[in-house]
């Protein structure tokens, strides 16, 4: 547990060096551990900042008037809030307590005597702490217990000069979940009978049950620092209960997506959103819905609400109502193929029974990288097989994308449009894969690899990735639509292209109707001639549950929105599949913390709109269903789901082991 702390240390401490938090004391803190982390583990303390900052100072905004006022810090580790407080001169009348294992409390005093920046704002302590408490200054007293031991706190606090009477702001980042329930539980109604005016400000894990919780808890069970509180307290409602039945008269609690969303001004989310490169959306979005604040309060003359959203976003409340279930299983004879585990690939189906999934980002002899090797499966008397592919390329780097899209032309012809190695470099054009009539798994042969010489009115088209690449026709012409996606210089697109194939020339057609928001992530399927585009991540990284047709008329095309009841759960990352009129959505990402996004069906003739749950429990791992392929197979009503997963924060990388087959006949019964 002493190691989370130190870890988070030098992660604050990394986060503040790029700007995403103002903290100049993190540095001395975290002495000589430093370590540069990845763009990902800086946006997860930097809103894990954000909210016990806004949490903190609107508790210190709230009290400016009374005499004095308490912060009892509990678990505080190496954490810097006395230094940043008193520094900007926001502790008048306000006592900071921290309280942590004694040997950690002995380590930071011994820091701050040391460190002449920090030993200077907290003014002379006039001689050595005493017994249980390692530092003692006028307004921050540091103090070595086991939070686990009630009565020693309780007796060391009295010591430490902390008043029960005043009002008291208990603060618990990351701690009370280390702790056994009955231990925790003990802590919060001790906290609430003692204290007659006081506020709690928790920030801790949640939802344990969904593949990303499992990846999570795994994760500090192998730390040995297990998450106690999640089996008792799975979900947001939980926690809020907990402190209501323990003596808290208010209480209110947002996981991290709702808080960024509604609690910190858009300018705000746009500088942090520009800081570093950045491309892991669904990790992010994963990390903050796995995460939550909460404010509890009693007794406080002001009412203590620091969790009122400053602007208002349609909330999905209440579960998803799903429809049925659809059953998961793995995929016969595909198991063991290191080169299925990746994310950010592509699947398509070339012809009957013959798949090619290229790039992404995964498993090739026993390293994490970039995808260079092609698969082709092919199904044979009822089984698949897959097999590693050659392909003979002249630049090596023109395979190893993420993001791109692949379209059959024919069945010895496709095209790859798009993709990017890293969210800086995406310029890799569009490719020629020329493969043998013959091409299967058994006798897969050379892929040949040719870079597309475009017209340079269709090189725009290909400088993205997360786009999507569409076959359609036009006055019975062959046409590829281009369309959103992002760029090194846009974080969102919403343009698209008409190239005629198979010259691939830009073509102008005229496009009337209210033009789509622009997105990423989406989902695009050919149907009756047009295309049709759902969902995505929009502008301000929030997921879409728009759907748009494409539809040709006599001189162009025209967008047309079809309109969903119940409406579409926003979402983004999830794959698509037209099938007798039906649009099928696959997995993805969505804010709904209940559950995670399984299979959806929109009727398009009536805009009735069905969620499904996937069966998982003959699955024996967890069933990412984000950054994955899938490809239906109509005859057997199948779904083949390829590759998904990624980093899951710092809890390790999740790539689903082997492809899994959905079976869809009991929810695509003929009417």
């Amino acid at each position: 547990v002493q190691g989370t702390g130190g870890s988070s240390a030098v992660s604050k401490c990394s986060a503040a060096a790029r700007g995403y938090i103002q903290d100049r004391f993190l540095r001395l803190l975290a002495g000589r551990r430093r370590r540069r982390r990845a763009p990902l583990i800086h946006r997860g303390y930097y809103i894990r900042a954000r909210a016990v900052d806004h949490c903190v100072q609107d508790f210190l905004l709230k009290t400016q008037s009374l005499p004095r006022t308490q912060i009892l810090s509990l678990g505080a580790g190496f954490d810097s809030l006395y230094f940043r407080l008193k520094d900007m001169g926001l502790l008048h009348h306000t006592v900071v307590y921290e309280v942590d294992f004694p040997n950690v409390a002995c380590q930071k005093a011994a820091l701050i005597k040391r460190m002449k920046e920090l030993s200077a704002l907290v003014g002379d302590t006039g001689g050595e702490g005493l017994g249980a408490i390692t530092f003692s200054g006028e307004d921050y007293k540091l103090l070595g217990v086991d939070l686990s031991e009630l009565s020693e706190l309780e007796r060391t606090l009295e010591e430490a000069g902390l008043k029960n009477e005043i009002p008291t702001l208990f603060i618990a980042e990351v701690v009370l979940t280390y702790m056994e329930n009955t231990r925790s539980d003990a802590l919060i109604q001790w906290a609430a009978e003692h204290f007659p005016q006081a506020c709690f400000l928790v920030y801790e894990q949640v939802h344990p049950e969904d593949p990303f919780g499992c990846v999570m808890q795994q994760h500090f069970s192998q730390l040995n620092s297990a998450l106690h509180s999640l089996a008792q307290y799975p979900d947001c409602e939980a926690q809020q209960r907990r402190f209501l039945g323990k003596g808290w008269t208010e209480c209110s609690v947002m996981d991290m997506n709702e808080f960024f969303t509604c609690c910190i001004p858009e300018d705000e989310q746009q500088r942090m959103q520009t800081l570093e490169p950045f491309d892991e959306y669904e990790e992010w979005h994963l990390k903050c819905s796995h995460y939550f604040v909460l404010a509890a309060s009693k007794g406080m003359e002001r009412s203590w609400t620091p969790l009122l959203p400053s602007v208002t976003v349609p909330r999905h409340a209440g579960p998803v109502g799903m429809a049925g279930s659809v059953p998961a299983a793995v995929c016969a004879r595909l198991s063991g193929i290191p080169g299925l585990r990746r994310y950010g690939h592509c699947s398509v189906l070339i012809k009957s029974n013959v798949i090619l999934t290229t790039g992404g980002f995964g498993e090739e002899n026993g390293q994490h990288r970039r995808m260079r090797n092609f698969h082709v499966l092919s199904k044979h008397a009822g089984y698949w097989k897959a097999v590693c592919v050659t392909q003979n390329i002249p630049d090596k780097r023109w395979g190893e994308r993420l993001y791109h899209t692949v379209s059959c032309l024919s069945d010895t012809l496709a095209l790859v449009v798009g993709g990017r190695t890293s969210p800086s470099n995406a310029g890799l054009g569009m490719l020629w894969l020329k493969f043998p009539k013959t091409f299967n798994a058994s006798d897969p042969g050379d892929v040949a690899v040719e870079l597309v010489s475009l017209q340079p009115a269709a090189e725009a088209a290909a400088l993205r990735w997360r786009h999507s690449t569409t076959e359609m026709t036009f006055k019975g012409e062959q046409y590829l639509f281009v369309y959103g996606g992002r760029s090194a210089l846009e974080p969102v697109l919403g343009d698209w292209y008409f190239l005629h194939t198979p010259e691939l020339s830009c073509t102008a057609i005229t496009v009337e109707g209210p033009v789509p928001e622009s997105r990423h992530s989406h989902s695009a399927c050919s149907w009756e001639g047009g295309v049709l585009i759902a969902g995505g991540l929009g502008a301000a990284e929030q997921p879409l549950g728009s759907v748009f047709l494409l539809r040709e008329l006599e001189h162009g095309f025209q967008w047309q929105t079809i309109e969903t009841h119940p409406p579409l759960v926003p979402r983004y990352s999830h794959t698509a599949h037209v099938h007798e009129g039906k649009l099928l959505l696959i997995g993805g990402v969505w804010f709904h913390t209940s559950s995670v996004p399984g299979i959806t069906v929109i009727d398009l003739m009536t805009g009735l709109c069905l969620d499904y749950v996937i069966n998982v429990e003959h699955l024996e791992w967890p069933l990412m269903l984000h950054n994955h392929s899938s490809v239906f197979l109509p005859n057997e009503k199948e779904l083949l789901v390829i590759g998904g997963g990624g980093n899951c924060f710092s809890f390790g990388t999740h790539l689903n082991p082997e492809p899994v087959v959905l079976s869809l006949s009991s929810i695509l019964i003929s009417h």
